[in-house]
């Protein structure tokens, strides 16, 4: 069977089964708020019950989901969580826990230096690379922008 590019993308729209646009919102904004949610009360409990300032008591609930999400992902029960929440999961700091655990996970197989140590950053070294450099381009145009408009 002989397709150019146009009669295969209306193959596979035909074929392809249809996502539930509206449920997986739902879904990623009740997931994603509930982890939201569970971290917010936590820095609340801590600065209440045990007095630390805001800034200890998020350090605290992020060194917790950071814990929560590896865990889960050494478990097996992040990616389950993941396939109903979508992008619910992928909250900054447990997207970039588990993208972290998992590349670890897969490689341990293979030693701690040419496995864990060598393939630990493949999904979060881009991350970490755009991230920093746009970091330091959106600071070097708002001290420009100081120097001159203030």
């Amino acid at each position: 069977m002989n397709m150019n590019k146009q009669t295969y993308a209306r193959y596979v729209d035909a074929r392809a089964p249809r996502s539930p646009l509206a449920k997986n919102c739902v879904f990623a904004f009740l997931v994603g708020g509930g982890i939201c949610l569970f971290a917010e009360a936590m820095i609340q409990i801590l600065m209440h019950a045990r007095a630390l300032p805001r800034e200890t008591a998020g350090a605290w609930s992020s060194f917790t989901l950071v814990a929560i999400a590896v865990l889960l992902t050494a478990i097996g029960v992040f990616d389950r969580i993941g396939k109903v929440a979508g992008g619910g999961t992928l909250l900054p700091i447990t997207g970039f826990a588990n993208a972290v655990a998992s590349c670890a996970i897969d490689s341990r197989a293979e030693g701690f230096v040419l496995g864990v140590g060598a393939k630990i950053f493949t999904v979060a070294g881009p991350v970490l690379l755009y991230g920093t450099s746009a970091g330091v381009v959106y600071g070097f145009i708002y001290w420009i922008c100081t120097l001159f408009f203030t």
